[in-house]
């Protein structure tokens, strides 16, 4: 399974992106504010974290796709884009450094 594969949904009563992992749901909780999505939450069922990055990368671009920026509170999520820092600095606020 590949993260195209990966159905992401917004729960927006909940504030969060949801997607199913072998039968299980993933959650990345989050607050809005103007412009930005604050990602504040990252829960993966048990054993699934292989899946971790498939899932957060599927959520950077469908807010990327919303012209919205970032800002990763969530350790997991901040360590991701620190790591792929030159894939996701467009989507980082001005200012913003992770």
């Amino acid at each position: 399974m590949s993260k195209e594969d990966l159905e992401i949904t917004d729960n927006e009563f909940l504030r969060q992106f949801e997607t199913q992992i072998d039968g299980e749901l993933a959650t990345i909780e989050y607050s809005q504010q103007e412009r930005k999505i604050f990602l504040t939450k990252l829960i993966m069922p048990d054993g699934s974290e292989d899946r971790q990055e498939d899932f957060i990368v599927a959520v950077l671009a469908e807010i990327k796709e919303r012209n919205t920026r970032v800002v990763p509170t969530s350790p997991e999520i901040a360590g991701f884009i620190r790591r792929n820092r030159r894939k996701y600095k467009d989507l980082l606020p001005v200012g913003i450094n992770i």
